[in-house]
């Protein structure tokens, strides 16, 4: 352990902060270490330490710093704040909510820690009282875009509800500009569009997603010669599996594009009793990518990949799966991008089942146009042509998985799912692996935590009113429809 004396704490602090802050973890972490061991009761040393396990995806070891460090300074925001967010992500949410109220409590007037709890409860599907929370928070700050936007994520207004024209009047509003304005554009077109005003949807629209667009750009170029090095990586490999397949572990992954039905399926298997829902995570992907990748749009072939190797990914993605939920056998991973690689999934793990989610490929389009994600992510979601080549490049990997080996995957297409739920959910459980189960039928009732963008969809009964939505807009997708050309729309 490092030596450092009582008169070396400040400098050697921001020091390891400096080593925090440029991603180099294992020294920072060996300094705060050094600090406790003479400075046991320094809370922010714990608070970094558990910043750091954290980053290090071991939420276990990062709650344990964090309730030490919140035991020293137990009305600390920024501890308390940490905590909350752990703590919802890791779906202990009576625990979070309770922070989240030491944190109102401490600050009536501040806005995140409510708007934060709100969200929380809309995950939760407790929509009520998330609007209570929101509602709140817009009364502390009516110009806020982005809390209208997460607001009626969940609520669906009516024809002359008067919060349409109190969202119009801070549209106008010269305070409201930039990010607030680009959120509360997306809030409104929602807002026309439940009401029947569907020629207004892209006057709020288009300027919002021109916004999104410029502030993160997007090389659409990069992802088609990205799946089509992984095509080449994958070309001439035997998939045939060498191992058994190995019913004690025996992850089911749902995959497809953002928008197209991926969490509603989950929400279906993962309502069956001995099915845990994982929910999105990233680890196959980023493990395969760390087995294959040699640079952002190059992959070593396939063939190259020894079977010590492909063993210890599959060990590896178990056991990191295992630290981080509690489950039998069958785990549910919703990592959407994991139809890229989902027969090298197969190869691996040859008892994983992978389902693969397609839809109208129009309609998936208006669907991610409408919507906002987290900042960075799906930067291709802002622009219409370059939405209709990420999901013709989508396609391609996956045709290509069809032809290669067709029995690694069971597709369902959303537009059969809504129109026949019965036959089709029962198929949908048998591909899964599963025995039938009725309280699949029941999924709606499934109480599990939501996370993305459907968090109000997957609470409700199936409906067909989604399907070939796109048509009510059909001239102002025409960017879109122009840069699909003549390619088939049928999944």
């Amino acid at each position: 352990m490092l030596n450092i004396s009582t008169a070396q704490i400040p400098s050697s602090f921001k020091q390891a902060l400096q080593l925090q802050k440029t991603g180099r973890l294992a020294e920072a972490e060996a300094i705060y270490k050094a600090i406790l061991a003479i400075a046991p009761k320094l809370a922010e040393a714990h608070f970094q330490l558990g910043q750091i396990a954290q980053a290090r995806r071991n939420t276990a070891l990062a709650l344990d710093h964090l309730t030490k460090a919140k035991a020293l300074k137990p009305t600390e925001p920024a501890i308390l704040m940490a905590e909350a967010a752990l703590l919802a992500s890791t779906d202990r949410e009576t625990d979070a909510l309770k922070s989240y109220d030491a944190l109102i409590n401490l600050a009536p007037k501040s806005i995140k820690p409510r708007a934060d709890k709100a969200l929380l409860l809309q995950r939760m599907g407790d929509f009520k009282a998330a609007e209570v929370e929101f509602k709140k928070a817009l009364k502390l700050n009516p110009l806020d875009g982005d809390l209208y936007r997460t607001y009626l994520a969940t609520k669906k207004l009516k024809p002359g509800d008067p919060l349409i024209a109190t969202m119009k009047k801070a549209y106008q509003n010269p305070q409201v500009k930039g990010r607030s304005k680009t959120h509360l554009g997306f809030a409104l077109a929602k807002a026309m569009e439940e009401t029947g005003q569907t020629e207004k949807v892209f006057k709020y629209l288009t300027p919002a997603n021109r916004a999104m667009a410029k502030a993160f750009p997007y090389d659409i170029a990069a992802r088609e010669a990205e799946i089509d090095a992984l095509i080449d990586s994958f070309q001439g490999f035997d998939f045939k599996p060498e191992t058994k397949p190995d019913n004690s572990f025996a992850p089911i992954f749902v995959t497809g594009l953002p928008r197209s039905g991926t969490t509603l399926v989950e929400q279906i298997i993962s309502s069956h009793p001995k099915v845990t829902a994982g929910g999105e995570m990233r680890h196959g992907l980023q493990l395969a990518y760390g087995l294959l990748q040699t640079s952002p749009t190059t992959f070593r072939p396939m063939a190259d990949v020894k079977s010590n190797d492909i063993k210890t990914f599959a060990t590896t993605y178990q056991d990191k799966l295992r630290e981080q939920w509690d489950f039998d056998s069958h785990i549910t991973d919703k990592s959407i991008q994991s139809h890229l690689i989902m027969g090298f999934l197969k190869y691996a793990i040859p008892s994983a089942r992978i389902i693969v989610v397609r839809r109208d490929p129009r309609d998936i389009a208006l669907s991610i146009y409408k919507n906002v994600f987290a900042d960075g992510t799906h930067r291709y979601a802002y622009d219409l042509k370059h939405l209709a080549r990420y999901i013709k490049a989508s396609d391609k990997i996956i045709d290509f998985w069809r032809e290669k080996w067709p029995e690694c995957f069971h597709q369902i297409n959303y537009e059969d799912l809504v129109s026949d739920p019965d036959s089709q959910i029962r198929n949908l459980i048998a591909a899964a692996g599963l025995d039938w189960d009725d309280a699949c039928l029941d999924y709606s009732s499934n109480d599990r935590q939501v996370k993305t963008l459907s968090i109000h969809q997957v609470r409700q009964l199936i409906y067909t009113s989604s399907t070939r939505n796109w048509e009510k807009y059909r001239d102002d997708m025409q960017p879109f429809l122009d840069e699909w050309g003549d390619a088939d729309v049928a999944g």
